[in-house]
């Protein structure tokens, strides 16, 4: 009899506020549209990383004739000082590098006419002999670049360090800060729906007056009198989170899987699933906001 009664009242409060309740459900799905976004932002990023680090190769760049570097004092790299190269990397880097290539003057020749098979760069004809020598070291942890680049930095024989992160670094800088603009408005969007459930939280309070007098007069508890009013901002939140999943799942649905993803084909993108698997954190916010909203305003409005 007593759930009967609640729910009545909840159906009740809906349908007497329904502008307002249209309302927080607009503003809490337009707000968790942003924290989803962000979130699958950061997921991005996270995917990216995790893909293209284990790509990105440390290259040492060995001394070619008339560099101008001081570790290359005495020309072109020896086969000795390669070799120091190399123990230097067994030891002091051990654990720290999982493998070493040497790529000879030759391979990068090869290399570089897979990219100019007519031996051309900017006009001017080269040969083997204009290539510059390298060793490739593959990080068991790409974030050890700069212990790896301490080490070898200086050593006689190297004129350059390089790491490759710095190819990929301003995409994850320019997909990082767009996750943190839509967290930003999404911590903006989430305090205008707070407020806007509030209030109609304490519009429907004030309303029913009568009736929570009622309820007072026959001893109805406070979580009693309470709960029609926080199960109206709970639903109206929670229906507002899950437009904003259904939103951002036809968005990536079509916007990313098929037409980004069938554009440029040779990056990893979110999909549907990474949707479904924020889906828990939205409606957790939604029903977290409302209740929190909720119970602050009832404290004041609806007290025994």
């Amino acid at each position: 009899m007593r759930f009967q009664f609640v729910l009545a009242e909840v159906f009740s409060g809906l349908r007497r506020n329904l502008t307002m309740v249209t309302s927080i459900i607009l503003v809490t799905f337009v707000s968790l549209a942003f924290v989803g976004a962000a979130a699958l932002l950061q997921r991005q990023v996270t995917t990216l990383k995790g893909e293209w680090y284990d790509l990105v190769e440390v290259s040492v760049f060995l001394c070619p004739n008339g560099s101008l570097e001081p570790t290359c004092a005495a020309g072109e790299a020896t086969g000795a000082q390669v070799e120091a190269l190399r123990q230097v990397i067994d030891t002091e880097l051990a654990g720290k590098v999982s493998a070493v290539y040497v790529e000879s003057k030759d391979d990068a020749y090869t290399a570089f006419l897979a990219q100019h098979p007519d031996g051309k760069y900017k006009g001017t004809d080269l040969t083997a002999d204009d290539m510059q020598a390298s060793l490739r070291l593959k990080l068991t942890d790409p974030e050890n670049f700069e212990l790896v680049s301490d080490v070898l930095t200086g050593r006689q024989g190297v004129e350059l360090v390089d790491d490759q992160r710095g190819i990929f670094q301003p995409l994850f800088l320019a997909l990082g800060r767009a996750s943190l603009l839509a967290a930003g408005l999404a911590a903006v969007m989430l305090v205008c729906a707070s407020l806007l459930i509030a209030t109609t939280i304490r519009l429907s309070a004030v309303s029913r007056r009568r009736e929570t007098g009622i309820m007072r007069l026959v001893g109805a508890s406070n979580s009693f009198i309470q709960l029609p009013f926080l199960l109206e901002g709970s639903i109206a939140a929670v229906v507002g989170s899950m437009l904003a999943v259904g939103g951002l799942w036809l968005g990536v649905r079509y916007l990313v899987t098929d037409w980004l993803a069938g554009s440029v084909d040779w990056l990893s993108y979110v999909g549907t699933s990474d949707v479904l698997a924020v889906a828990p954190l939205l409606m957790g916010v939604a029903l977290a906001l409302a209740v929190v909203s909720s119970v602050v305003t009832l404290a004041r409005y609806t007290r025994v």
